[in-house]
């Protein structure tokens, strides 16, 4: 899955696989979904749609919308009346609603199966985490566990970078590189503790030999 891309379209597919819904709806969502440093513009969306769309993932459903309220003739001049209004009354907008087709609901049910290496980095292991409700339990102590094992990784990492060039450092640069080694490491702890509800809800709480 490329990066960017691919975690608007998991995003996409798994939130129309809830309900349909249209554009507006769906970048709210979208922002919810992925936080406040991950939003999403329409300029990034509309082309992502149109390409699900294209591939069979996704159809436009038109939807009418609420007709505006008519103007009282005090306060609407006759140019804005005929404006917005037609011969049945008050013009409608309609809006394109996304709906998931079968070959999308088959498209999100693999990329919700994929545990590879792709689904533990930072880019794509928030939009699989925020779908782990529908997936299976081995995939998610999977991905759980890569995703433990690549900050591991990168703990090493900050640490030997650390050892290395402290002496170096000015100071602030060195906080920002203990807030980094910090952050990694609750992330590592809060792992641990979902690897282990995982283990207990698969095999059952781990019991010691009774006591004699």
């Amino acid at each position: 899955m490329a990066k960017r891309s691919g975690v608007l379209e998991f995003a996409v597919l798994g939130l129309l696989h809830e309900s349909p819904m249209h554009g507006y709806e769906l970048r709210k969502r979208l922002n919810v979904l992925l936080g406040s440093l991950r939003m999403f513009s329409y300029g990034s969306l509309y082309p992502c749609l149109k390409e699900l769309v294209a591939r069979g993932w996704l159809v436009e459903d038109a939807q009418a919308a609420p007709a505006a309220p008519r103007r009282t003739p005090a306060r609407a001049s006759a140019r804005s009346t005929a404006a917005h209004t037609g011969p049945g009354g008050p013009a409608r907008r309609s809006k394109i609603v996304y709906r998931l087709t079968p070959e999308g609901e088959e498209q999100f049910s693999r990329l919700l199966s994929d545990a590879g290496p792709s689904a533990w980095e930072d880019e794509n292991f928030g939009v699989h985490f925020a779908f782990f409700g529908r997936t299976d339990a081995a995939v998610r102590l999977r991905i759980l566990e890569g995703r433990r094992s690549r900050l591991e990784e990168r703990l090493d990492l900050f640490r030997q970078s650390l050892i290395r060039t402290r002496e170096r450092l000015d100071r602030y640069t060195l906080e920002a590189q203990r807030h980094g080694l910090e952050s990694v490491e609750r992330e590592v702890r809060w792992l641990n503790e979902l690897i282990k509800t995982e283990h207990d809800q698969q095999l059952g709480p781990q019991v010691g030999p009774p006591a004699l």
